[in-house]
């Protein structure tokens, strides 16, 4: 039994559907107020159960029987008011994770991290496996929190649970336009008029999917991490590819970093006299700019596997997105 955490997420249900396509027999784990959207066209063929990271009671019940747990629960957030709760389901929520399959003697966890949980120096630069954490003002709260999760995880690993952690990049997949790295997708589909310089690291949600299924019954991997991420792309040239498959007017107006500090500051402002959320964080203002590039030699080499092309990738979002759209008509 394969049971995994935030089954219903981007990543998460996912990594349910592929491991399901492969005959394996997976159990999802999900809270009870979460949509189960995502899990639909396969719910007759896995096991739902209802249990938050941060109960560790009905946490331990559910993970009960499982002989691997991938967990891929957390909050991506880059807004200083959800600190606190990130806090709570990545940092917390992962030691409870890890404490369960101690304590149950559940032999595998595989942990879903970020690649914002591994170090960085300086403004340009490739980044493998061995970068170093580096704790500076630059800091988001939400690398912060991965990089405290992982630390839980190596803990369980020195105490006797085989651990694998994989650092995603900004993974692309056809959601909800208010969920995570679909909020891109959005951007271009309401033709908003702004870009800024700098570079995102990609990876398809499918590839991420494959990966971990293919990582699961790799014993020589347990101790490792992996980093998963594909091509690099300036946000210039993603939001024209988008919206060449749309037909959207693409953002044509370039705003400098400096620009985009001070507007941060002011959407600090409106946010706490509205109650609102920042459309522009202190944190999002200082990723503009940033050329990193996270490097997969790694992986490819364990699995001996080519990732989906940035266009192919692209090409399947859109089209989903379009069915959607066509569906509610």
């Amino acid at each position: 039994m394969i049971t995994v955490t935030g089954a219903n997420g981007l990543a998460g249900s996912y990594i349910v559907k592929e491991l399901v396509a492969h005959g394996k027999k997976v159990r999802a784990l999900v809270r009870s107020t979460s949509s189960l959207a995502e899990l639909q066209e396969i719910r007759n063929k896995i096991e739902i159960v209802f249990a938050d990271v941060n109960d560790y009671t009905s946490l331990e019940e559910a993970l009960a029987g499982s002989e691997v747990v991938i967990h891929t629960a957390a909050v991506v957030s880059y807004l200083p008011t959800d600190k606190a709760l990130m806090r709570k389901v990545n940092v917390t929520g992962t030691q409870h994770v890890v404490n369960a399959c101690l304590h149950l003697h559940i032999p595998t966890l595989v942990h879903i991290s970020s690649v914002a949980a591994l170090g960085k120096s300086t403004d340009s630069q490739k980044i493998d496996e061995s970068a170093k954490w580096t704790n500076d003002p630059t800091v988001s709260d939400y690398a912060q929190s991965k990089y405290e999760a992982e630390l839980e995880v190596w803990r369980g690993s020195e105490e006797g649970l085989n651990t694998i952690i994989l650092n995603p990049s900004v993974i692309l997949a056809p959601t909800d336009f208010d969920k995570s790295s679909a909020q891109l997708f959005g951007y271009v589909w309401k033709e908003k008029k702004f870009f800024t310089e700098g570079t995102i690291n990609t990876i398809d949600v499918r590839d991420v999917a494959t990966a971990v299924r293919l990582l699961v019954d790799n014993h020589a991997a347990f101790g490792e991490r992996y980093i998963l991420s594909n091509e690099v792309i300036s946000y210039q040239d993603f939001f024209n590819k988008v919206a060449n498959q749309w037909n959207k007017k693409a953002p044509t107006i370039k705003v400098s970093k400096r620009w985009l500090q001070v507007v941060a500051k002011l959407e600090a402002i409106r946010a706490f006299f509205t109650g609102s959320k920042p459309l522009i964080t202190k944190h999002t203002a200082n990723l503009a700019g940033k050329k990193y590039t996270y490097i997969n030699t790694k992986i490819k080499q364990t699995l001996h596997y080519e990732f989906q092309p940035i266009d192919a990738t692209i090409q399947w979002c859109c089209a989903e997105y379009r069915k959607k759209f066509e569906n509610k008509k």
